[in-house]
């Protein structure tokens, strides 16, 4: 009763934020030098949202010295220009700005939040992390002691574990098999020169995609972006990273003697440029990616109370795609959760889902975006580059719900045939002999 009312509210807030979409409108700014910004204009607040990537990731790290890009993002705001650590971060707090970088396997991320009446100054402090990083020896060591502490306490995780050993096992010798944030000795082996090296050849005009949005309008932000962005060099010179098929139909397992266990399989997946791509977003919908609408929820949780929830995800990467599904449930029950999750995975690979299912499936998907990428200037900002980053087009939100809609029940099952006939990749975390010998 109670996940029936959750999932009435949710519909609700859906229903009620949903024709936000209408409100964004996207514009295409070109600076003087070329660099290029999708901006949605928005004085209702004098805050101003910048989020910018630069394509080349963790995965463009070097042999021997994984975690690079990783240590990298925890030191733009440590120092940059004629600013030092303590400097940089005392100006940032006098602005009232809001600054962080992250990286993933495949772009490095700004994101930045100020006050318009502050942008000029906040900006300028962009433009120096962006172009002028110090690495400071000081800072890289702390930031570097931060990175190791994770690494450790990671080390002693059994889940995080699983999930490590299951990336090595899924891409084997392919940059995907690495942490983000390195190894001990890999992180070590870090220097500053190795840091401007790796900034020097990733942070360019050419991989550098901008979302803007809030109190600033096209005439003003075109000459800003030559102001912040202008310096950097036109072409990055990024590693060929190839594409990888990750290795399916293997078992991965963590041995430890704690009463829960951690249950993953991966199926292939899809390009966000495959024709199939909404067919194999509303079929995840569908098999886990709902919350409380989902066969394996109601399946796992609903009817026979195996576990706090059972989901699945699509994982789209540059070069590399999966269809993964999880969960954690007590170990003496674990053998009867992995089949419960099979049986699921059969019969919707074998049946495909009702057109019921996937009426729900779309409604969802359509009403959920508004709440998912554009309810704050945040997520807007983020939006926008991602949309610039897969080639969707600027028109792209208003023809969302039409490419959604013309997916058919037919096709659901065409794909669910693709993606689910092979035997998966299984990682099980937790007692060994309780999955798949009658625990």
């Amino acid at each position: 009763m109670r996940s029936l009312l959750k999932a009435g509210v949710l519909f609700a807030l859906i229903f009620v934020i949903a024709p936000a979409h209408a409100a964004v409108k996207i514009q295409d700014v070109k600076s003087p030098k070329g660099i290029v910004a999708w901006l949605v204009e928005d004085h209702s607040l004098p805050i101003i949202t910048f989020q910018f990537s630069f394509k080349g990731g963790t995965a463009q790290d070097p042999e021997g010295k994984e975690g690079l890009a990783n240590l990298m993002t925890g030191l733009f705001d440590e120092g940059a220009g004629d600013l030092d650590s303590d400097a940089f971060q005392l100006k940032l707090e006098e602005l009232g700005a809001e600054m962080s970088f992250r990286a993933n396997s495949d772009e490095i991320s700004g994101q930045v939040r100020m006050l318009a009446d502050n942008s000029d100054e906040v900006l300028e402090l962009v433009r120096l992390a962006v172009t002028s990083p110090r690495f400071d020896a000081d800072p890289v060591e702390r930031i570097r002691g931060q990175i190791a502490v994770r690494i450790r306490s990671n080390e002693r995780d059994p889940r995080k574990q699983g999930f490590r050993k299951l990336s090595e096992a899924l891409y084997e010798d392919h940059p995907y098999a690495h942490s983000d944030e390195g190894t001990l000795a890999s992180l070590a082996s870090i220097s500053p020169e190795d840091l401007k090296a790796f900034h020097a050849r990733v942070f360019a005009r050419s991989n550098l995609t901008i979302g803007v949005v809030g109190a600033i309008d096209a005439e003003r932000l075109a000459p800003v972006l030559d102001r912040v962005f202008g310096e950097l060099p036109q072409e990055a010179e990024l590693n060929t990273v190839a594409d990888v098929e990750p290795k399916l139909d293997q078992e991965i397992r963590v041995d430890y003697p704690l009463p829960q266990a951690t249950l993953q399989l991966v199926y292939p997946g899809v390009r966000r440029d495959d024709p199939e791509f909404f067919s194999a977003y509303l079929l995840n919908q569908i098999l886990g990616g709902g919350v409380f609408s989902s066969r394996l929820f109601n399946e796992v949780r609903e009817k026979r109370g195996l576990a706090y929830g059972a989901s699945s995800y699509l994982d789209s990467r540059d070069h590399a795609q999966s269809l993964a599904i999880q969960t954690a449930t007590s170990a003496e029950r674990a053998s009867e959760t992995l089949s419960v999750i099979e049986d699921v995975v059969s019969s919707l690979r074998d049946e495909g889902p009702t057109a019921e299912e996937l009426e729900t499936a779309k409604t969802y998907v359509i009403g959920s975006y508004a709440i998912n990428n554009l309810d704050s200037s945040i997520a807007i900002a983020r939006t926008l580059v991602g949309l610039q980053q897969d080639s969707l087009g600027i028109d792209y939100i208003e023809r969302r719900e039409d490419l959604i809609n013309a997916v058919t029940l037919d096709d659901v099952k065409e794909t669910a045939r693709r993606l689910l006939s092979h035997e998966p990749a299984l990682l099980v975390v937790g007692p060994a002999d309780q999955v798949r010998n009658g625990g």
